[in-house]
């Protein structure tokens, strides 16, 4: 696996080869996750229209009234529903995140073994489009994060669909993100560092400015894609069950500059999930003399998740 230099900026991976040549896709994906954990993916397939759509729904929850907001606090650890400005806090920060998020999971059928752990949505009676607009985006984007898989399975070694059964039924997340106006400087920023828990995470809306990634060397690298593109990263569970080949990257959402200030920012990343029983066991292929297993005991998904959310305060 290449080791590509450190340049300024993240160079797009183009998504119209993992058609046509969907070995050099999965070589350019794999070493820009190695290089950063993240990836830049230029001319995805999903449909803009249909996006836009998508986030003028949230945009109009995000517009409601707070007590009707609030009304949709389920109490499952912001599984499911809203969850207030001033909550999540990012692990071992003093200070919470200046952010509002609506959570959707998936739809299961009635008697799912899964239902203990993954509960029932609920949809806010006050924007007609939501529950559609909103569940398309989740399909959507499940759909694009199994072709990204495909092509980290091979560039894993791996049997180009293995990652279908471990994340089939999985314990995925859309999270619709609206960071209010900033206020003037302070302690708090809209997203304190971190790592994602899941397996990968697809955002859609980074083009407004303000994530940077912790590069190797201590610098913060600003991620601006292009219109058009979706920022793609590698979560804990991930990093995990390839022993640190593919990384797990700190990563924050800065406040805007000044003049920016008076502006919302609205972003919708998708946490693909194992299932809840999958066991998290390190690929022995990713073992070697010169890489020995850094996790040794294996954790089920679920087990991992429940331990990170009590981390930043959601359990």
């Amino acid at each position: 696996m290449t080791q590509l230099p450190s340049p300024s900026g993240l160079p797009p991976v183009d998504f119209n080869d993992w058609s046509a040549d969907f070995e050099g896709f999965s070589r350019r994906l794999g070493d820009s996750f190695v290089r950063y954990g993240f990836c830049v993916i230029a001319d995805h397939d999903l449909d803009l229209a249909r996006i836009d759509r998508a986030i003028a729904a949230s945009q109009a929850f995000f517009a409601l009234p707070e007590a009707v907001k609030r009304s949709y606090v389920t109490g499952v650890g912001g599984q499911r529903g809203y969850t207030p400005f001033g909550v999540e806090t990012a692990k071992d920060s003093p200070h919470f995140d200046l952010k509002e998020f609506w959570h959707m999971g998936r739809e299961l059928p009635a008697g799912h073994a899964y239902a203990p752990v993954m509960p029932p949505n609920v949809w806010p009676e006050e924007v007609a489009d939501f529950r559609e607009e909103i569940t398309w985006l989740f399909n959507a984007l499940e759909d694009f994060g199994l072709r990204v898989l495909q092509a980290l399975a091979a560039y894993l070694g791996l049997e180009r669909r293995w990652f279908d059964d471990p994340v089939r039924d999985g314990n995925s997340i859309l999270r619709l993100l609206h960071y209010p106006p900033a206020p003037p400087d302070g302690p708090n920023i809209r997203a304190g560092a971190h790592g994602d828990i899941n397996v990968i995470t697809l955002l859609l809306g980074a083009e407004e400015a303000g994530l940077e990634v912790l590069d190797h060397d201590g610098r913060w690298l600003a991620v601006n894609p292009p219109a058009g593109s979706l920022v793609c990263n590698i979560g804990d569970m991930l990093e995990r069950l390839s022993n640190r080949v593919l990384p797990s990257t700190i990563h924050r959402v800065v406040n805007p500059a000044p003049e920016r200030r008076g502006f919302s920012r609205y972003s919708t990343p998708f946490f693909l999930h194992f299932r809840p029983d999958f066991e998290v066991r390190t690929l022995p292929g990713c073992v070697t003399a010169d890489r020995l297993d850094a996790f040794p005991e294996p954790i089920t998904a679920d087990a991992f998740l429940q331990q990170r959310l009590r981390e930043i305060k959601l359990a």
